[in-house]
């Protein structure tokens, strides 16, 4: 008799959306492999496929409905016996999915993902489950990370208590809840002894971090320092946070620390007052106009988010917001046209812009910003910098500085007279820009 244990089956995951939805998927990869389950990359050759998929726009949810059917054809002629779906749209709109998406095998919330084991099981057993519960949101597992060895992404909280009138993540996420500290440095320690030396800190709002937990102070400083005094880190960095929470003590931590990035991500949406309101945003055009100067101040640089578009903007209103990008200079900034989400107070406002109209006031904004974008990478030419290598394409190798963030910013395209090896830390010195990336030569 064999008592060795049963194979497992090969396991694919497809992760859609934001950095924060990545975290999820690997930890129930990390799940599965701890349960001996084989983890693949190639669709094709997975008998169990996962769906993790966002729910944040129109865009998104339409994303993910159509990875669904993509993956559901593996069924037809591939391996796959079941397919699952989780994440945020299953959260919102899994009723309605599971009675449209016959395909599909089973559903699972946002807060769930420690009952993965039990999904298996059921539909193991012909069952359909559906798990939409507030569960854990925090739990401890390995994680298999999928981009690289050497750069990871540690959420720090979950849901969000702003209830901007435009966002729909408070409706699938839930209230704001932070993660445990020492939970969060015992991650951390755990990905820097598997080789992991950049990481970068995320959340829905990662500068209130802190305010449910001891005596409600924001906590987002100390738990940089901690991070950034593991042994094996190099870099740290942070991202998403919220103008009226970011404190000149997180402003001076960033700016002192060695091995944080001088880098603030802050989200700003728009500049005009009234629309801040519309939105419910908290903080004036004054006090973001006076975080921005304290970061200048310290020499950090800010990447930040707009919204054109947004129910009431008139074109005075979309003027201030250029004027007010022009006088910025910011080192980095995305935008995006306002989309109406089912069941936020947004939806339901008056003089709706229209589609056209968004997409120019789009356009208008990205061409001004491509320019200054252009401006501030040309005086990196002649600088020299630390560049973390991280591979190589038909165009050679390439990595980042410090002052870039993964996926979100540009690449250095690296010149060296020897073979580099991803992961590795390099000296190089910029001999070349364009709007977006840079190429150095390898020192």
């Amino acid at each position: 008799m064999n008592g060795s244990a049963p194979r497992r089956p090969s396991v694919g995951m497809v992760s859609l959306g934001c950095a924060k939805n990545l975290v999820d998927s690997e930890n129930m990869l990390g799940m599965l492999r701890d349960r001996g389950y084989e983890i693949v990359s190639d669709p094709a050759e997975a008998e169990i496929i996962f769906v993790n998929t966002c729910g944040f726009i129109e865009s998104a949810k339409q994303e993910s409905i159509d990875t669904i059917l993509e993956m559901a054809e593996y069924k037809k002629g591939g391996k796959l016996k079941h397919l699952f779906v989780t994440g945020c749209l299953a959260q919102r709109y899994a009723d309605a999915l599971a009675e449209e998406l016959p395909e599909v095998d089973g559903f699972m919330g946002v807060a769930d993902y420690a009952r993965l084991y039990d999904m298996l099981d059921a539909a193991g057993r012909g069952e359909r489950p559906v798990y939409m519960r507030d569960g854990e949101r925090f739990f401890s597992c390995g994680r298999v990370l999928t981009a690289n060895a050497f750069s990871a992404y540690v959420k720090i909280s979950d849901g969000c208590d702003n209830r901007c009138t435009y966002c729909a993540i408070p409706l699938i996420r839930g209230s704001y809840a932070s993660r445990p500290f020492d939970d969060i440095l015992a991650e951390c320690r755990k990905l820097a002894a598997d080789g992991v030396t950049e990481i970068t800190l995320i959340a829905q709002d990662t500068s209130r971090y802190g305010c449910d937990i001891g005596d409600g102070r924001y906590l987002l400083p100390e738990l940089l320092r901690a991070v950034s005094e593991i042994g094996g880190v190099h870099w740290v960095r942070v991202l998403y946070c919220y103008p009226d929470s970011t404190e000149d003590r997180l402003l001076d931590e960033i700016a002192n620390n060695p091995k944080v990035a001088p880098y603030l991500d802050l989200p700003l949406q728009h500049i005009d007052d009234e629309l801040l309101k519309r939105m419910n945003r908290r903080g004036s055009a004054a006090w973001i106009k006076s975080r921005l100067e304290e970061c200048r101040r310290r020499g950090i640089i800010v990447r930040t988010t707009m919204i054109v578009g947004f129910p009431g903007e008139t074109e005075a209103q979309f003027k201030e917001l250029l004027d007010f990008v022009k006088e910025a200079r910011f080192d980095r900034l995305g935008a995006f046209t306002y989309s109406p989400e089912e069941g936020t107070p947004a939806e339901r406002m008056p003089d709706q812009i229209d589609e056209n109209t968004k997409a120019e006031r789009l356009d208008q904004l990205m061409i001004l910003q491509q320019a200054i974008s252009m401006d501030l990478m040309e005086e990196r030419v002649g600088t020299e910098c630390e560049v973390l290598v991280e591979g190589q394409d038909e165009d050679g190798w390439f990595g980042r500085s410090i002052y870039e963030a993964p996926e979100s910013d540009g690449i250095i395209r690296l010149h060296a007279k020897r073979e580099l090896t991803p992961g590795e830390y390099v000296r190089a010195r910029i001999t070349a820009a364009d709007a977006y990336d840079l190429t150095a030569e390898v020192l």
